[in-house]
């Protein structure tokens, strides 16, 4: 029988406030460990560790939280942009129009499909990618333009969508961070050609490891990203690409996903709908504490759009003044953040060939030298906020050692 265990060494050191960590996901895991166990050990009784029942249920349990017609598990977020690009159809002597401000693997993932990233700024409020900064890039070498789905809300995907249609562009979301979204109903990675979702342990929904889906309503894209998967196989010992001929004859890759990892999604989902509100009511607490407090340039706002939507908080973002040395002080105190992003994906060295230069995307600069993250997951307390918003206003009010 396997259990968790934790170490019951009692500490010699002086007492002291315990620390805040960024994140943590130890009482979520207890609390679903024994589903998880079950899972587990369906899984060790059939004796396959990969892209086995596990993973197909997960799939189904997927397709029926999110609505999506398919649902392709793969080995990470990452992968999942990269397959989604290449089964959109999108390779060399494409761009792909990127927001300025994200994860390098927004980027990267055009890269790895053998396309160029075009990139453009975002909305100062959304964080999300601005459509009349994306229109200004698109070129006659456009293929598609991939929204991504920041911290909280959905990017404006209405009119991002026209922007597409009127180009004839494909529309590939970046939705890694944006499970339990939706737009007028309907989730985050269906309102274009299709999304992909992140399993990364820090995430809404987070594996103990590397994990990441695609969605679609779209058969075909589904049916070439999950032979793509699966180091290009029909059936299995057919070693090709057929009857795909947009991907040029490209081989496939191995990212399937494991079922250990889906073991634990698929005790973890269940309770989903309760972390996303709990994370709801965590971020009201850190709004109404920090409202007012001097040197707290922004907090986060829901964006009114003529289309409901519903946001679902990843992370808790705020924008200060002295950024760094605010991190600095609650470092001190135990207290951990997460700084997202310290530089704009237009001035990373990998992209410099691009010829990008700072000050080309004001919105996104701004954000990479004001945001930081504070301690955000289902296992935080009301005391922990209050800790840290204390934290936050001694360092502003000048009452900080």
């Amino acid at each position: 029988m396997i259990s968790p265990t934790r170490s019951t060494a009692e500490s010699t050191e002086p007492e002291s406030d315990p620390p805040v960590p960024f994140f943590t996901q130890a009482e979520t895991f207890d609390n679903c460990w024994p589903d998880i166990k079950q899972h587990l050990n369906e899984m060790f009784d059939r004796g396959k560790y990969s892209h086995g029942r596990q993973v197909a249920e997960l799939e189904k349990a997927l397709s029926e939280y999110t609505g999506a017609r398919h649902v392709v598990a793969v080995n990470s977020g990452t992968d999942a942009l990269v397959l989604l690009l290449r089964a959109c159809g999108v390779g060399p002597g494409d761009e792909v129009v990127v927001p300025a401000f994200s994860f390098v693997a927004s980027a990267s993932s055009v890269a790895l499909a053998r396309a160029t990233p075009a990139f453009a700024d975002i909305d100062p409020e959304t964080y999300a990618m601005d459509p009349a900064s994306a229109e200004a890039a698109v070129t006659p070498r456009t293929r598609a333009v991939m929204p991504v789905h920041l911290f909280w809300q959905l990017a404006d995907m209405g009119a991002l969508g026209a922007l597409a249609e009127r180009h004839g562009l494909k529309v590939v979301e970046d939705s890694a961070e944006a499970i339990g979204m939706r737009r007028d109903g309907r989730h985050a990675g269906l309102l274009g050609d299709g999304g992909v979702l992140s399993f990364f342990p820090t995430k809404t929904l987070g594996a103990l490891g590397d994990a990441g889906a695609v969605l679609t309503d779209d058969p075909e894209i589904a049916e070439q990203v999950a032979i793509l998967r699966h180091h290009g196989r029909m059936g299995r010992t057919v070693d090709h690409i057929a009857g795909i001929s947009n991907l040029s004859g490209a081989s496939g890759t191995n990212s399937k996903m494991d079922d250990i990892q889906a073991s634990v999604l698929l005790g973890k989902l269940p309770r989903l709908d309760d972390a996303i509100a709990r994370r709801a009511e965590l971020a009201a607490a850190y709004t109404e504490l920090l409202t007012g407090v001097p040197g707290i340039l922004r907090l986060p706002t829901v964006a009114v759009r003529e289309v409901p939507a519903d946001p679902v908080f990843y992370v808790y973002v705020i924008e200060a003044e002295r950024r760094d040395a605010l991190v600095e002080h609650l470092t001190r105190e135990g207290i951990g953040t997460e700084t997202y992003y310290p530089t704009p994906l237009h001035l990373q060295p990998c992209f410099a060939e691009l010829g990008y230069r700072r000050g080309d995307f004001p919105h996104a600069e701004a954000a990479c030298e004001r945001t930081v993250a504070l301690p955000f997951h289902p296992d935080l307390g009301l005391d922990d906020i209050q800790r840290v918003c204390e934290a936050v206003r001694r360092f502003y009010t000048g009452a900080a050692s």
